[in-house]
């Protein structure tokens, strides 16, 4: 019987969509295609994720490797909370299984420097029972060892449990460990996927 249900974040509950973002902005084919694989693909950009560097570090580094100028590096990283909205269909859903009696938990690869700012701007953070962000425990998705930190930290059974992920390798990794899980792919409107399995 599933009493927990995790979700991620990025594109689960918070639209993250670069490529849109810079098309909707003055950047032209060539500086959108270097802003998405200099800075969004980065190994920085993976490493403040995980808590290992700081955003002025990431900016530092990548400005040493890339022609994008180092200004505008920082702008990006100035602007992310534009990049970040609710994905207004699924967030609806999260006080319909609250009054049913679930534990909702968050589970997500996010940088520190922003993340108190999105719970601020997202009163949809009132229905979580608690949550693990990577950059404050210095481990991402799909290492087994952030999943565990949940289950310790919050006294949850992953037989009991729910994982919800975009991705489908955190996806596997959740399931590796006892969860069951499905892939969202991105996906506007969750609850009947969520109803399969309550």
């Amino acid at each position: 019987m599933i009493k927990n249900i995790v979700f991620d974040l990025g594109n689960v509950l918070i639209s993250f969509k670069p490529a849109e973002y810079l098309k909707s902005k003055d950047y032209n084919p060539h500086q959108q295609e270097l802003i998405l694989s200099d800075i969004f693909r980065s190994r920085e950009w993976l490493l403040i994720d995980n808590g290992d560097i700081t955003t002025e570090e990431a900016i530092e580094r990548i400005a040493s490797v890339s022609e994008l100028k180092t200004d505008l590096i920082a702008r990006i990283f100035k602007n992310r909370m534009d990049l970040f909205s609710p994905m207004s269909n699924n967030v609806k859903i999260l006080p319909e299984i609250k009054k049913r009696g679930f534990k909702l938990y968050y589970l997500s690869n996010f940088p520190g420097d922003v993340f108190p700012e999105v719970i601020n701007e997202n009163p949809f953070f009132k229905y979580f029972d608690g949550g693990i962000v990577s950059a404050f425990v210095r481990c991402s998705k799909p290492d087994h060892h952030i999943y565990k930190l949940l289950f310790n930290t919050y006294r949850i059974d992953p037989a009991e449990s729910l994982y919800i992920d975009d991705l489908e390798i955190n996806v596997k990794s959740a399931v590796s460990l006892g969860m069951k899980g499905f892939v969202t792919h991105g996906s506007e409107n969750i609850s009947d996927l969520i109803e399969t399995f309550l």
